[in-house]
């Protein structure tokens, strides 16, 4: 059994691991899942400038990505519609109304320009076998800024998950620039729908946010949406005002949707109902306000890992330097390498040391020669010398290209070479600001692109006011009780107990001194006789203090418990009283005068006695009551306050 059960164990934890780091979570890294990598590797791999049919790129990708094509042009449409990574033709769904996008046969897409700037140079990637080891695939792109924050994600995995949100591309870069700057600065969301969010408890990304519709009410009889809370459609927008019209919590005429490329969502009010008192109650009872909790968990070297927004602009910043110093240095040596061959084949051509091999007869002659040739020239070829390598370029040099070798156009391109190297090494020793004028490129490319989305910013940020759901709504709906048969319920037929709202919770006290809170009942079982039924509301039933008068179970004897009732479990039954104990009398006054009536036995005298429930003081829910008298009770009656009273605390 414990052979089976370690066989269980690792092969969950290699399922958990694997879709944890294989599917579901972004990498730091480059901020993509493995299925979005592979789609972008496909497209650099495609890229001739022109678009390519969807379905093309779909099967292209299933070289790399062996979970299917459905997968694959999923993951494709929701990069697209970025706008940031991939240039979409065609129809490509739409974000605000849920629509689908056509079949892939119809439409089009290809790498942008600024996806190519950020992520593709294979010289700088590491590369790994594909799932079948026919091909090669990048194991993480070097990506130069920070893609997760610019388009956020969302995935879930074994026992964790991720919600990034989506920001301002220019405020990341910003950012990034202000990072390298050593000055601070503070990022939050941007959504591609608009809106406003409340960031007031965002928490650098791992709080909540709360975001709202824009709402036009500019006519006192009609409101416009015209822009979408994250997360929301038109479609699922309307249906909650719909079902918010049906529970009475709004009153309107009618709900029409005209968008198009804008949001443009219509609510005419009933009679008697204006814009501005109607704008809290959308925003209480329906999707036109709703709350996000967001959870920055990445792949962070190879494990999962919650971290801050703070910390994605920082480590990005270290980022961008490391892979731009590697860039330039590689460049730097392919500029070296250029210089020195072609220094090499000015020397081979002037110095007419290819006529030296015109007499040898063996390869092994053709190489010394060469070599040879070179010799007077060693200083000028420099500490390099002249490899085997060297040697056989020369030689595959065409004749054609020796006898229209132009000397002043070599020169020319050597000064360039040179040139560039003096560039590269000056932006080696100021990399910092090297960086910083890099992002600044990125920048004003963006600006120049108005087809690129994050441009400007969408969402409006700031704190909202809160709504108290209990103020805006009426207390028009009538609590009745059947006495006789013990039903309380809003379809009651019995005496009126309060006005409520539909969010009203009703507390029950039971003949038996046993209470309940429940939401408010259409038709519920209370018990006939029943001591209090009403709203129960927190800060009212903290001033409220009721007095209980019971019989013990044992003695008779009568006892009186004075509580407050502050909380409770909704729909959980609680006792004021002990088990077996016969309640006589609840009240909620805080003083009243009430008669004692005990059982007659032999030799009683007094038959009754009268207390006043302002002398006992106020105890705990949980502690017991205070008894009144060692006689056995047998009825309790109130009567008006006329002063006195006996207390036998």
């Amino acid at each position: 059994m414990a052979y089976i059960k370690n066989i269980f164990d690792r092969n969950f934890l290699e399922y958990a691991s694997y879709v944890i780091k294989d599917r579901a979570i972004p990498d730091l890294e480059d901020g993509l899942k493995p299925v979005q990598r592979r789609i972008l590797h496909s497209l650099f791999e495609m890229d001739d400038g022109k678009f390519h049919k969807v379905a093309n790129v779909m099967g292209h990708c299933m070289k790399y990505h062996p979970h299917g094509e459905a997968s694959i042009g999923s993951a494709l449409i929701v990069l697209a519609n970025k706008q940031f990574l991939i240039d979409r033709q065609g129809n490509f769904g739409n974000i605000y109304t849920g629509d689908g996008a056509a079949a892939p046969r119809y439409i089009e897409c290809r790498a942008t320009p600024l996806a190519k700037d950020i992520f593709y140079n294979p010289k700088l990637t590491e590369w790994a076998a594909s799932y079948d080891g026919r091909n090669r695939e990048p194991v993480l792109f070097s990506a130069k800024i920070p893609v997760v924050l610019v388009t956020g994600a969302e995935g879930i995995a074994v026992g964790m998950s991720t919600k990034i949100l989506p920001h301002n591309i220019i405020e990341v870069l910003q950012a990034e620039i202000a990072c390298l700057s050593g000055k601070k600065f503070q990022l939050f969301p941007d959504f591609p729908t608009g809106g406003f969010v409340d960031v007031t408890d965002y928490r650098d990304g791992n709080g909540k946010v709360l975001v709202r519709a824009k709402l036009d009410t500019s006519d006192p009889k009609r409101i416009l949406i015209t822009e979408l809370p994250f997360g929301t459609t038109t479609e699922s927008l309307i249906n909650s005002v719909e079902a918010a019209a049906k529970a009475g919590r709004i009153k309107i005429l009618g709900i029409s949707d005209f968008t198009t490329d804008k949001v443009e969502i219509e609510i005419k009010l009933a009679r008697g109902v204006y814009s501005q008192e109607t704008v809290d109650a959308l925003y209480a009872f329906t999707d036109c306000e709703q709350s996000i909790s967001v959870n920055l968990l990445v792949i962070r070297n190879g494990l999962p890992a919650v971290i801050t927004v703070t910390e994605v602009i920082k480590h990005h910043a270290k980022q961008l330097v490391r892979i731009l110093t590697k860039e330039l240095e590689l460049e730097k040596k392919e500029l070296l390498d250029k210089m020195h061959l072609r220094t090499l084949e000015r020397i081979f051509i002037e110095e007419r040391i290819y006529k030296a091999i015109e007499k040898m007869k063996s390869a092994k002659g053709v190489t010394d020669a060469v070599l040879d040739g070179f010799k007077p020239f060693a200083k000028e070829v420099g500490s390099r010398g002249v490899s085997a390598d060297d040697v056989e370029h020369l030689l595959r040099i065409p004749i054609r290209r020796i006898s229209l070798y132009d000397i002043s156009k070599a020169q020319e391109e050597m000064l360039q070479i040179q040139a560039r190297i003096k560039e590269v090494n000056g932006h080696l020793k100021n990399i910092v600001p090297y960086s910083i004028s890099f992002l600044n490129g990125i920048i004003a490319k963006i600006k120049a692109n108005e087809e690129v989305a994050g441009g400007a910013r969408k969402t409006t940020a700031g704190v909202f006011e809160k709504i108290n759901v209990k103020e805006i709504v009426k207390r028009d709906v009538e609590l009745k009780y059947d006495r006789k048969n013990g039903y309380v319920g809003t379809l009651v037929f019995g005496e009126k107990i309060a006005d409520v709202s539909p969010y009203d919770r009703i507390l029950t006290i039971r003949k038996n001194g046993m209470y309940t809170v429940t939401e408010l009942p259409e038709k519920a079982f209370a018990g006939a006789d029943a001591w209090w039924i009403g709203v129960a509301d927190k800060e009212a039933l903290a001033e409220t203090i009721f007095t209980v008068i019971y019989k013990e179970k044992d003695t008779g004897c009568p006892c009186i418990k004075r509580c407050i009732i502050e909380g409770w479990i909704m729909n959980k039954d609680y006792f004021l009283v002990p088990e077996g104990a016969e309640v006589l009398h609840i009240d909620k006054r805080e003083d009243f005068m009430f008669t004692i009536k005990y059982a007659q036995k032999a030799k009683l005298k007094v038959l009754s006695d009268d207390f006043r429930a302002a002398s006992y003081n106020v105890r705990g829910l949980k502690a017991g009551g205070l008894r009144l008298s060692n006689k056995a009770a047998a009825s309790c009656s109130v009567k008006p306050d006329k002063g006195g009273g006996k207390n036998e605390e």
